[in-house]
């Protein structure tokens, strides 16, 4: 095998051979590959495609590149991945229910990544939580709580880190060949024996328009299941923050707003959907319907916060978490309210713009090497379609200083539009792929 007549291949508009991308692939985990090679791997792929055939065997390859995990327990292995929104804590939700339903959850997740948080810096919010874990750590906290929610270890799937890392610098992120691939290898190196997946669409998405979002949860779910993973997509709308709170510890308090059965909303009737999905696909209801009353009834019933509450022990977390979580997650030294300067009718808002506000506020990552401050964001954010009156609150900026709540208000005030009519709120999810 040669990089170079692989690379040759692809630039002729040839798709190479199973055999040739698995090469490919383990010579990027161990460096046979050279950047310049991976780099030139990824444009010719970004402009000439893989087709279905060729993408099955990217993903599997990038799959095989490292450690593979096996699971032998009482109940099904299952997850779920999103592929980026603001506001989105669906994972500390939809995790811990699975796990009460029956399921067991290993759920390997991310960091921000642009204006979206990641489910690793919400769950380290909470104070001691660890989620950089070795396989027998993670597998012994499956096995107590039902879930965990920790980050990839360098063995799983290494030659999409690589790959990954030279995307982003070669302007080759957005091809939906390797989008597929970067996700389907680290899922399924998990060893999962189902999969829901959450496309979403709108102003705080990467996938701005229908047709993008179907062209991927299209490729997502048929790649996944030629795979050997029973895969299902749902995808739901991002034209708004999914709960209204945007930042670390802000979500966390959401989460468990909607874990204790103190709050409904958005988080939690596209967390039931999602896991009404996930439990048939897995035969662990008839049909989704049955799925999603499980859900309901493990989300009123308290077991859902209990398995939170013991998987945030077992990674070190506080033992009584879920009965003072607010005692527990830390708090911004300035909070201010953004007031409407008008009144009318909340008509649309930028989700993006509000995500890089809060990456602004120390929320985030604008280098890989920031760290992170859990308790910066916005609160009680106004929803579509909310009648405001002039000077009611749109919602309130947590901040480390005056100047960066400021800064970030202003961002706010230009991010959420007030019109004199009422819109049209589109669905929460616009469509259902099997």
């Amino acid at each position: 095998m040669d990089a170079r007549a692989i690379i040759a291949k692809l630039r002729l508009g040839e798709v190479p051979s199973a055999d040739e991308l698995a090469w490919f692939a383990n010579g990027l985990a161990d460096g046979v590959v050279s950047d310049a090679q991976a780099g030139a791997f990824a444009m010719a792929v970004c402009l000439r495609g893989l087709g279905e055939e060729g993408r099955v065997a990217l993903t599997l390859a990038m799959r095989d590149s490292g450690d593979r995990l096996t699971w032998d327990l009482p109940g099904p292995a299952l997850d779920k991945h999103s592929t980026g929104g603001v506001g989105d804590c669906v994972s500390l939700v939809l995790a811990p229910a699975l796990a009460a339903a029956g399921a067991y959850v290993p759920m390997i997740s991310g960091r921000g990544l642009g204006h979206t948080g990641g489910t690793l810096d919400k769950m380290e919010a909470i104070p001691g939580l660890r989620t950089t874990l070795s396989e027998d750590q993670f597998r012994q906290i499956v096995d107590i709580a039902g879930c965990a929610i920790v980050s990839a270890s360098a063995e799983i799937a290494p030659a999409d880190k690589r790959l990954y890392a030279v995307r982003d610098v070669t302007g080759t992120v957005e091809s939906l060949d390797l989008i597929t691939a970067s996700i389907l290898s680290k899922k399924l190196a998990a060893g999962l024996h189902g999969l829901v997946l959450d496309v979403k669409l709108g102003s705080g998405a990467f996938m701005k328009t229908p047709e993008d979002a179907r062209a991927l949860a299209d490729s997502l779910v048929t790649t996944a299941n030629l795979a050997g993973c029973p895969t299902s997509a749902v995808i739901s709308d991002m034209n708004q923050p999914l709960a209204p709170a945007l930042g670390n510890a802000l979500e966390v308090s959401e989460c468990m707003e909607v874990l204790t059965g103190r709050k409904g909303g958005a988080l939690a009737d596209l967390s039931i959907a999602l896991g009404g999905v996930c439990l048939a696909n897995a035969g662990l209801a008839s049909d989704i319907e049955a799925g999603t009353t499980k859900m309901v009834e493990v989300l009123q019933s308290g077991a859902a916060a209990e398995h939170f509450g013991r998987m945030v022990a077992t990674m070190g977390g506080p033992v009584q978490f879920v009965e003072n979580w607010q005692r527990f997650l830390p708090e911004a030294t300035v909070i201010r309210e953004v007031t409407a300067p008008e009144a009318g009718y909340v008509t649309a808002m930028d989700g993006e713009a509000l995500g890089l506000a809060v990456v602004a506020l120390g929320g985030g990552r604008q280098v890989e090497s920031d760290v992170i401050d859990p308790s910066v964001g916005f609160s009680d954010v106004v929803s579509l379609g909310d009648k405001v009156q002039k000077g009611q609150p749109l919602l309130r900026v947590h901040a480390a200083r005056e100047e960066h709540a400021t800064a970030a208000a202003r961002t706010a005030l230009g991010a959420i539009r007030i019109g004199g009519s009422a819109p049209e709120v589109p669905p929460l999810i616009h469509e259902r792929i099997r």
